[in-house]
């Protein structure tokens, strides 16, 4: 084989070890990427439940909210009521 014919030959196998080490480091790319992907993929579905989660918690708060503040509502009236009542005793009893 002629020393042109063997540099040839070298020089395509220098090149396909370049091009072999590219493609493995490719491949090392997309597996981290597709790893990531995943990682990425399951912290998205944890915090959309998260989110769920404080959506129910927050709408359950609000519910119990309402009720509260009616509860309020009925005892202030309650007492005014009351408070009304001791007003004419302590009126009819000042007339006496």
């Amino acid at each position: 084989m002629s020393k042109a014919a063997e540099a040839i030959l070298e020089a395509n196998s220098t090149d396909l070890q370049s091009l072999e080490e590219k493609i493995y480091k490719t491949i090392e790319l997309l597996k981290a990427a597709r790893e990531a992907k995943a990682h990425a993929e399951r912290d998205v579905k944890r915090l959309r439940e998260q989110l769920e989660d404080r959506e129910d918690e927050h709408e359950r708060m609000r519910q119990e909210l309402v009720v509260l503040r009616k509860e309020r509502e009925e005892i202030r009236t309650k007492v005014e009521k009351m408070l009304k009542q001791i007003e004419l005793l302590t009126a009819a009893e000042s007339e006496a």
